[in-house]
């Protein structure tokens, strides 16, 4: 999908989040942040697990897109 947001645009977003995180805490956390549908979309297509930094969720975005 050539419209996935870059690993920058989706992690000033998701800057003050506890890791580890689900990626329920990860959405709502972005959400909260005003993200764009885009980067949401984005976070929707990860796995469901728990992420242990931001690079790993960075990581998973560019393995979907």
């Amino acid at each position: 999908m050539p419209d996935t947001p870059n690993p920058v645009q989706v992690q000033k977003f998701l800057g003050g989040i506890d890791y580890p995180a689900s990626k329920a805490e990860i959405i709502a956390a972005a959400e909260d942040a005003g993200a764009d549908d885009r980067v949401l979309e984005a976070l929707e297509g990860i796995p469901d697990r728990e992420y242990d930094a931001p690079t790993a969720v960075s990581r998973e975005i560019a393995r979907e897109g």
